[in-house]
């Protein structure tokens, strides 16, 4: 078969065009370390990679989060251990007042060191991240949430809105707790607090409530012990119902008082009209600064006669066992904040686990085999240099050069 001279030209150099293609692919797999150099070359593989890619990028998303998410609630754990060794502190002064040899100077040093541990709480209560965000503030971040006001008192003016963080592909984590949940609440189990009225004018100091009953109809309820005459005493739930639920009774200095589920002493001399309200720790009050805010106003109360006497000793019996459930609360807290901060550990290192995985997945469809490029890479040069010195040889036959 004849093959005219422009034949052999057009298959010479699409022949060689198409060796010079193949050498050129390989020497860019070789400098880019890749076997895929575009979606076309391996569509499945290129799919497949770009999907390991996304994930890879994902996890260290996630794990950008869990970062700052380890950072925000370990300060919260400084703070909250900080908290728990003040709260420690005035519960041992509180008891340290309780001394009854103790003269009024001496309650006034206790109240003017209650004070400091105050102050001090409601600075730990107001603590920062360093970048100006409050830790306690709930949504209202960029502002103190706990506020001297006026009369003494310190007002939480955050929220309870939940700073959710998102630490993995399904799981979201707060990343801190917001004021009120630690500092103005108690625990489900706390129990009954027992307060005296304000209005009481006898000497009469409660004791310890004390539960005997936990499955009595009434327990749960909130209770008022009053007496309507220095002899006798009745309790009536909160709010009163039409009948007492202990009709007036014979009163007993010092004998047990049972009620709803609950036993409580009453020693001294009550006036008539006095009360006593036992209530649950929820109901009672559950703000830790009001309640050494109140001790501290007790402490400074001149005890000049058996009613100041009584003031005291109930305000300060008040106190500890408030004082008790918010240090109880607070320690919740920070076993919440350890169990999420362990959490994170745990999810740190899954995330490790699985980056490791896809970047070897990656790299099986992706990376280049540089022994079988490099080889392939001689064989297309070779194959080149004796197309082109074919080429050249073929191309000098022609009748032309035997004329």
């Amino acid at each position: 078969m004849r093959i005219s001279t422009q034949t052999f030209y057009e298959q010479s150099r699409t022949t060689m065009g198409a060796q010079q293609s193949s050498l050129l692919r390989v020497q860019q797999q070789l400098g880019a370390g890749t076997k895929i150099l575009s979606p076309s070359d391996d569509p499945l593989g290129a799919t497949r990679a770009l999907a390991v890619s996304q994930s890879i990028s994902l996890t260290a998303q996630y794990s950008g989060s869990r970062d700052h998410a380890v950072q925000t609630l370990s300060l919260e754990e400084s703070a909250l251990q900080s908290v728990t060794m003040v709260l420690q502190n005035v519960k041992n002064l509180v008891i340290q007042a309780g001394n009854g040899t103790m003269a009024d100077a001496d309650r006034v040093a206790i109240a003017t060191a209650l004070q400091s541990n105050l102050d001090q709480l409601q600075g730990l209560a107001n603590t920062d991240d360093g970048n100006g965000q409050f830790l306690f503030a709930g949504f209202r971040s960029a502002s103190a949430p706990f506020v001297r006001q006026a009369d003494g008192g310190i007002q939480y003016t955050g929220d309870q809105g939940p700073r959710q963080v998102q630490v993995d592909v399904s799981r979201q984590m707060a990343g801190t707790d917001d004021g009120r949940s630690i500092f103005q609440s108690v625990q489900a189990g706390a129990g009954y607090v027992a307060s005296a009225a304000n209005a009481n004018s006898g000497s009469g100091v409660f004791g310890l409530t004390s539960v005997v009953n936990p499955n009595d109809v009434n327990y749960g309820k909130d209770f008022v012990i009053s007496f309507p005459d220095a002899s006798s005493y009745q309790v009536d739930t909160v709010p009163a119902s039409s009948t007492p639920l202990v009709a007036a009774t014979p009163f007993t200095p010092g004998g047990a008082i049972a009620f709803g589920g609950l036993q409580v002493s009453i020693s001294g001399a009550p006036a008539a009209g006095d009360q006593v309200n036992v209530a649950t720790a929820k109901n009672a009050g559950s703000d830790v600064f009001a309640a050494i805010g109140d001790v501290i106003k007790a402490l400074r109360t001149p005890v000049d006669g058996p009613k100041n006497q009584a003031l005291v000793l109930n305000a300060l019996s008040t106190a500890n066992r408030k004082l008790t459930n918010a240090h109880d609360n607070v320690l919740t807290v920070r076993s919440s904040v350890g169990s999420r901060l362990q959490e994170l550990d745990a999810l740190a290192v899954g995330a490790g686990n699985r980056t490791l995985h896809d970047k070897s997945q990656l790299s099986d469809l992706q990376d280049l085999d540089y022994a079988s490029a490099i080889a392939e890479f001689y064989q297309r040069q070779t194959a080149l240099q004796a197309s082109q010195q074919t080429f050249v040889k073929i191309q000098q036959i022609s009748l032309f050069n035997y004329l």
